[in-house]
């Protein structure tokens, strides 16, 4: 006879996908764990335009809404690239909205946190810092496979990682629907 095991302790809670991703990663010291905040790159705070009249009733309030959007994307794009993701290298991850596990030439100790610069390119394209925690390292002939747990992570960003590894899976299943 089976026995059913229903524990909860080994099922994962968000999906988890292995992609490329513009990726780079450093040990945060000790001192800095006090300034760690993940944060999307190209978020701008703006002044405060409260003194300026409403502009709900504006003729020209929708192109007024188009022009706003392409203004915040080239905005983006320029925070984008003065932070240095345009040069980012693509390393291969095993993704999740609660970590990740990618490979790396150096040991970390459990315990050990670490700051992530990466790129998510999907639909709406993300460039995120983001920090973990190392809860896993396995070492192999010449380099070592490191697992963290996400932490300090908002949910915006979290749901940014999920959507990232939910079109992802679904660009795989396409792809091998038509090679079928």
């Amino acid at each position: 006879m089976i026995e059913l095991n229903h524990s909860t302790s080994n099922r994962r809670e968000y999906s988890r996908v292995d992609a490329y991703i513009p990726l780079e990663f450093r040990l945060v010291p000790s001192e800095e764990y006090k300034l760690v905040k993940s944060r999307i790159s190209g978020d701008v705070t703006l002044a405060d335009f409260n003194l300026m009249p409403p502009w709900e009733n504006h003729p020209d309030m929708e192109y007024l809404d188009l022009l706003n959007k392409k203004l915040d994307t080239i905005i983006q794009m320029l925070a984008i690239q003065y932070e240095g993701f345009h040069s980012l290298s693509f390393k291969y991850v095993s993704m999740s909205g609660s970590g990740m596990k990618f490979s790396a030439q150096r040991h970390f100790s459990l315990g050990d946190l670490l700051e992530f610069k990466m790129m998510l390119t999907m639909h709406q394209p993300a460039a995120l810092y983001v920090y973990g925690e190392v809860i896993r390292v396995e070492s192999q002939t010449k380099c070592f496979f490191i697992t963290v747990c996400f932490s300090m992570i908002e949910d915006t960003i979290r749901d940014k990682i999920i959507r990232f590894v939910f079109e992802t899976e679904r660009e795989m299943l396409r792809e091998r629907r038509n090679t079928e």
